[in-house]
């Protein structure tokens, strides 16, 4: 916006505001007027008809006649008569209505539309004197109305709208062409007075820019006058000398800044194959807060290959390198699909958690979901191996949810992003249980309770792992159940209650019908079948509360 059209967007209104002031007073003052008088009018119009009605009907009691029919129909046409006598143009129209709405009385042709007709009730049920807008037969009208009772009649007397308005709209009109007139002369001067004003400014203007075009801050602008343009033109010539010498530092700073942009990808290439793209964008946005350790919620997971010695002693070293850095590859792809973070490698374990250092609502839905993916590309992996005549794989997945302390722990010369705390050593612990379970993946009842309302999952014990007293329910999960599965889990839960009741005989039948459906191979139910039958003939002391403590990892 150029600033001729600024001066005027600023004078203008300034100028025009008298007018629009002035204007806008008489038009409100006209226009107030003319409704005044035109309503007045109006109102008197309708009164002198009551008055009229009132002297008719008087006439009849007076002469004692008001009881005869005829008689009242006569003062009605007389009535009637001075309506229409009253009526000065064609759109003026007054009517009586009686009490069912319909039209006793009309000076002109009048139909009453039926959308019209319940307005018109309302009017006559509230049976007031007033004075309001009415469509009749398709056309708005101003009414004046009051209740004449002796005749049973609502008397409108109306004009129609733009004929009542006519004067208001023409005042209008002549003052929006008043207003338009003005402010157009206005412009016009104002124009040609800033095109005076502004031509110093444009040339200033002209010299600045051929400087910024071509470059060149040697150049200087022309001091044509002894005003604040003049000022202008001198100050900029100062300012394009400092710039000159200031240009040089500024392509320095630049250069640098280029350098540590590449400095800072390279570090983030090298650094992202060790540390979560999350935790380096936050370490550049705030490293001092990646010192300091903080307690939340986690996911935490671990993940081992059973028998990995065995495995390793059958394989080249080649050809075991090739095959774990396939199978960390499959895995760390699915944990880190899922929002988890690789924490780290132990040998041939991998440890994760979920939930840091961006928290998820979902994040232990995540974490045994990508527990259960991790099984399912085991299957397709260990298909690969056998194809190729190497040994499979059999991993064992425990995942626990609870309190962490999660941040940099180490030294200066050393720091990892990590986690620590109870929870930790309690997911290592239900890793191994895997095994003894003969389950590929055991989750805590921590876990269970975040989990248990979009994830299958399956009571197999409660266990004090070694180190602990306290019992901790260990559960199992699937993503899709059978149809043997979804009938027996139920069955199996239930048996798991019996048997924290000490109801060691039907708990034991119960098993054994999960064993009939899921098959002998069922490791869950026919181990917990056995331990019930033990029971049974020796039953435990009586604070038992159904935990097993466990003596090895």
């Amino acid at each position: 916006m150029s600033i001729r059209v600024k001066i005027i967007l600023i004078v203008l209104p300034l100028l025009l505001v008298s007018v629009i002031l002035v204007s806008m007073s008489s038009y409100f003052v006209a226009a107030g007027a003319v409704t005044r008088i035109a309503t007045d009018f109006l109102s008197f119009k309708a009164s002198e008809l009551e008055k009229y009605a009132e002297s008719q009907w008087n006439l009849l009691v007076e002469n004692g006649v008001a009881s005869r029919p005829d008689l009242v129909q006569a003062a009605q046409a007389g009535v009637e008569s001075f309506a229409r006598a009253i009526v000065q143009s064609d759109t003026e129209l007054i009517v009586a209505f009686d009490a069912e709405g319909n039209p006793v009385l009309r000076t002109g042709a009048l139909q009453v539309l039926d959308a019209e007709r319940s307005e018109l009730q309302r009017r006559i049920e509230e049976n007031a004197r007033a004075f309001y807008y009415l469509p009749l037969n398709g056309i708005e009208r101003v009414a004046s109305s009051f209740s004449f009772g002796p005749f049973g009649w609502y008397v409108l007397v109306t004009e129609q709208r733009d004929t009542f308005y006519a004067a208001v709209d023409q005042i209008t009109q002549q003052s929006i062409i008043i207003l338009v007139v003005s402010l157009t002369a206005a412009a016009l001067l104002l124009l040609l007075f800033i095109a005076f004003l502004t031509r110093p400014l444009k040339n200033v203007a002209g010299a600045m820019r051929r400087i910024i075009d071509s470059g060149n801050l040697g150049e200087r602008v022309d001091v044509e006058f002894k005003d604040e343009i003049g000022q202008l033109s001198h100050t900029f010539n100062l300012m394009l000398g400092e710039l000159e010498r200031a240009y040089n530092q500024i392509k320095k700073y630049a250069f640098d800044a280029v350098l540590a942009q590449k400095k800072e990808a390279k570090i983030r290439n090298i650094f992202q194959k060790y540390v979560p793209q999350q935790l380096i964008d936050r370490f550049f946005e705030n490293p001092e807060s990646m010192l300091v350790g903080e307690n939340r919620n986690l996911a935490i997971l671990f993940s081992d290959i059973r028998s990995f010695t065995t495995i390793s002693e059958a394989m080249r070293p080649d050809e075991l390198v090739t095959s774990l850095n396939r199978y960390f590859s499959q895995m760390v792809d699915i944990i880190m699909g899922r929002g988890g973070i690789i924490d780290k490698y132990i040998g041939d374990a991998i440890m994760a958690f979920f939930g840091a250092p961006v928290h998820h609502e979902d994040d232990p839905v995540q974490a045994l979901n990508a527990a259960l993916d991790m099984v399912d590309a085991l299957a397709a992996f260990n298909a690969h191996q056998v194809a190729n005549g190497k040994p499979a794989f059999v991993t064992g997945i425990g995942i626990n949810w609870g309190e962490v302390t999660v941040g940099n722990i180490g030294s200066e010369r050393k720091m990892d992003y990590t986690v620590i705390g109870d929870s930790v050593n309690l997911a290592s612990r239900l890793e191994g249980l895997t095994k003894p379970y003969h389950q590929p993946v055991i989750i805590s009842e921590f876990l269970y309770e975040e989990v248990k309302n979009t994830i299958p999952c399956r009571l197999v014990d409660s266990v004090a792992v070694k180190g602990k007293k306290k019992g901790v329910k260990i559960y199992t999960s699937r993503r899709v159940l059978t149809p043997e599965e979804a009938k027996a889990w139920p069955i199996h839960d239930s048996a798991m209650e019996m048997y924290y009741n000490r109801d060691f005989a039907r708990a034991a039948d119960h098993f054994h019908e999960v064993t009939t459906l899921l098959g002998p191979d069922d490791f869950a139910s026919t181990s917990m079948e056995e331990r019930c039958r033990r029971y049974v003939d020796a039953p435990p002391p009586a604070d038992w509360n159904g935990v097993e403590v466990l003596t090895s990892k």
